[in-house]
């Protein structure tokens, strides 16, 4: 994944969409050509069972007029009788044809899911091989799922079309043989509604894919918000995380209003179908019976529109308004489309930039103010809950390096979070040079390392560079001089080279985080136990390498050698703090003096990448074996 990046929200480029969703419908229909030539034999031979219902939708309404004119109303009923078992026979065969079809549609439908399993698994295996790292599971789901939605839809468009041609065929032609003059009634509201819902197809799927994407969007931006709060609080970006959330809910807002004015439309469309036929001919009825209109054609009229006309259009119209818009959009994904433009990511980083694009843009500092100062600071997790931090006041001056100790649980993280500024205060005051706080300053201000090192896919030198895109190959050299990154250089072979988190060993990501945050060189620099996972050596040199920078430096201590660099030590114990020295807090701090004997046996071996080694250790002191660390105290 490639570091984010948060551009302004924009409005919907309405051109390129419109553009994007004609492309798709164009490549669709391109591809179906060759597709449905190949198979023409398929297609007449279902034409041909179709035919079977063409016959039983002409005869109903055919013999029901004829029942009605030539036999009950003529005083005949035995001929009325036999023109009604005609039009009910008409039903067997339609229903025998049944077979025929399904047995066609297979044949067109089943090589359709097999070409387009062909196609996904042919691009997948090419594009593995041209590109192994950017292999991903979407071939996976158009070979399983897509291609299924493809086929099932295809299948239910395919029967009910033909069914749609077959049935107004049928009823047209028993219209013009009841009456011509009927039509004059019957198909201009046809006509009208099925011209108004076509041109509701394209901007219904407009809407509805800038619907989803809208969703989507929010979607994503509240879950990476949520699980990225405390980086949010951490850069300052709390009103810009709002602004943006506000600004993807309205573009959902604005979507979904647009796309329900589009389903009235199409509301209208099929009541103008569906229902404003009948109710014409109804209404035309005096008209057309003193024109020479039989009552038998009048009737058998009402039936083919009724019993024939409306089911077959409601039934295509809702085909096209669900399968059909699933149905393009999936087709679309097995064709060599483009791929969708990226989508404005909200940044997701927890180390943040101190720099402007021209240079180093910090606040400047007040005359003789700390860099970091807290007055009788107070915090607790809840109303109800005890204070971590209870009116503690502490300055950090500018260069001075601070440790910070104490048991596990003791508030250590905490005061760190409050410190840079990540975490507000429930009583008392944090001050940055002299002035409170503000969210906007929080990126000139400090940078502040967790324990798990963020590091992104891309090029090590994006990596180190995240903080200050502007640091030239030299800074880079020194810095990587300063924390012996040498080895991971060379393993990589350069700057430049690729650079995937998940082969990295959790101390590499850590020099790789520290790497950033030296050339960011901001005032205040919090290590909350960013040097968990490198070997004593290796911590050494990167907290001398910091120390050695003009700012502040704050490390949350875990080996008491740590805590000794320090110029001074914040030993902490819930509410009860002391600070001073490291000769001072063996004197006056009884917990310090316990901390200092648990981390005495601290120099543990490591492999050659940082890490500990498994071998199990005996304990013991000064009797040549390597003691084994107790559990963690911080």
């Amino acid at each position: 994944m490639k570091p984010p990046h948060t551009a302004p929200h924009t409005a919907p480029h309405t051109a390129p969409r419109t553009a994007r969703r004609n492309g798709a419908l164009t490549r669709v229909t391109h591809d179906a050509r060759p597709f449905l030539r190949a198979r023409t034999g398929t297609v007449l031979r279902l034409a041909g069972w179709s035919l079977l219902e063409f016959v039983q939708t002409f005869l109903g309404g055919f013999g029901v007029a004829r029942a009605l004119d030539h036999g009950f109303l003529a005083g005949r009923p035995l001929t009325g009788l036999l023109w009604l078992a005609v039009a009910a026979v008409a039903v067997l065969p339609a229903q025998l044809a049944t077979r025929g079809v399904f047995g066609r549609l297979a044949d067109l439908v089943e090589p359709l899911r097999d070409g387009l399993v062909r196609r996904a698994v042919s691009r997948a295996l090419s594009g593995a091989l041209a590109h192994p790292a950017g292999t991903t599971a979407r071939s996976l789901s158009q070979v399983t799922h897509q291609s299924e939605i493809a086929r099932d839809g295809w299948a239910g468009l395919v029967l009910t079309l033909r069914s749609f041609v077959f049935t107004v065929a049928g009823a047209v032609a028993g219209l013009l043989a009841l009456e011509p003059r009927l039509l004059l009634v019957v198909l201009p509201p046809l006509i009208l509604g099925a011209a108004l819902f076509l041109a509701t197809l394209l901007p219904m799927a407009a809407r509805q894919r800038d619907y989803l994407t809208a969703d989507e969007a929010y979607a994503a931006h509240a879950g990476k918000a949520a699980a990225d709060l405390r980086d949010i609080a951490a850069a300052g970006a709390a009103d810009r995380t709002v602004t943006e959330s506000r600004a993807l809910a309205e573009d959902q807002v604005r979507a979904a209003r647009s796309l329900a004015r589009w389903s009235g439309v199409r509301v209208v469309a099929l009541a103008v179908c569906g229902r404003f036929p009948p109710l014409l001919l109804l209404i035309g009825a005096p008209w057309l019976l003193r024109n020479g209109l039989t009552p038998g054609a009048l009737v058998g009229a009402l039936t083919y529109l009724t019993q024939a006309l409306a089911p077959a259009v409601q039934a295509l119209m809702t085909m096209l308004s669900t399968v059909g818009g699933r149905l393009l959009v999936v087709l679309d994904r097995f064709t060599d489309a483009p791929p969708p433009p990226a989508e404005d990511k909200t940044e997701d980083k927890t180390e943040d930039k101190t720099e402007d694009k021209d240079g180093d843009r910090q606040p400047p500092a007040r005359a003789g103010a700390p860099v970091a100062e807290l007055r009788a600071v107070t915090f607790a997790y809840g109303p109800a809950a005890h204070p971590v931090l209870d009116r503690l006041s502490l300055t950090v001056a500018p260069g001075e390096h601070l440790a910070v100790v104490g048991p596990s649980g003791s508030g250590k993280s905490t005061l760190a979070a409050v410190l840079a500024g990540v975490e507000a205060p429930t009583g008392g005051t944090v001050l940055w040079h002299g002035r409170p706080v503000r969210g906007a300053d929080a990126t000139s201000v400090r940078v502040l390392l967790p324990q798990h090192a963020y590091v992104f896919t891309g090029s090590l030198r994006d990596n180190l560079r995240y903080l200050r895109p502007g640091a030239d190959d030299r800074s880079i050299a020194a810095m990587i001089d300063a924390l012996g990154l040498d080895p991971l250089l060379s393993r990589l072979g350069s700057l430049d080279a690729d650079l995937e988190p998940d082969r990295l060993s959790q101390g590499e990501r850590q020099l790789v985080a520290l790497g950033r945050a030296y050339l960011a060189a901001p005032p205040l620099t919090i290590l909350d136990e960013a040097t968990s996972r490198l070997d004593p050596a290796a911590e050494t040199r990167a907290e001398l390498a910091f120390a050695a920078l003009p700012g502040a430096l704050v490390v949350v201590a875990h080996r008491l050698s740590s805590a000794r660099r320090a110029d001074r030590i914040l030993v902490m114990d819930g509410p009860r703090t002391r600070c001073g020295t490291s000769a001072e807090l063996l004197r006056t701090s009884s917990l310090y003096r316990d901390l200092a004997g648990l981390w005495e046996p601290d120099e543990e071996p490591r492999r050659k990448n940082g890490e500990p080694e498994q071998a199990p250790h005996k304990s013991g002191r000064g009797n040549g074996f390597i003691s084994s660390p107790p559990p963690s105290p911080v």
